[in-house]
């Protein structure tokens, strides 16, 4: 039986019975009703109450950390779809759920990524898509310089 139950919490369970705060994921609402009766769940939620925009803006930070470095990968040279995306995110067992965060909902993170100039966003009847804005000061750089030079260059060949 342990065996079993091990193997069960190996895979991804149901989002609605899983505790940001405490990091625990219940198999189901009787679990779940335990867990948020326990005395360490109580503790973390008087922490919570007593500082909630930092731990808010903490799980945001961390969501969208870990969005942008997949979206760096997979569309930053073609568009992609935010649903993609996010289902790639989400596969990663110890993710950050976007219940913890500041966007409600997927819409409002891509917007909030378009808004911020992080991304190239765009709207079809198929859903969202993104494409990744590269802002490497680096890439940047190089980018200006070779600039310059094709512009004295051309200076140099009308004179």
């Amino acid at each position: 039986k342990s065996i079993a139950n091990r193997i069960k919490a190996k895979g991804l369970q149901k989002l609605r019975w899983y505790c940001q705060m405490c990091n625990k994921q219940c198999r189901d609402e009787n679990g779940f009703k335990c867990h948020c009766m326990s005395e360490s769940h109580q503790r973390q939620m008087a922490m919570f109450s007593e500082n909630s925009g930092k731990y808010m803006d903490e799980f945001s930070r961390e969501f969208e950390e870990g969005m942008m470095e997949i979206i760096g990968r997979k569309a930053r040279s073609q568009r992609c779809s935010a649903n993609v995306v996010y289902r790639e995110y989400i596969a990663n067992r110890h993710h950050f759920h976007m219940n913890s965060t500041i966007w409600e909902t997927l819409t409002d993170f891509i917007m909030y990524l378009g808004r911020e100039g992080k991304c190239e966003v765009d709207e079809t009847e198929k859903g969202w898509f993104v494409t990744y804005v590269d802002r490497d000061p680096e890439k940047l750089r190089k980018l200006e310089e070779r600039a310059k030079r094709e512009r004295t260059e051309l200076d140099s060949s009308e004179r």
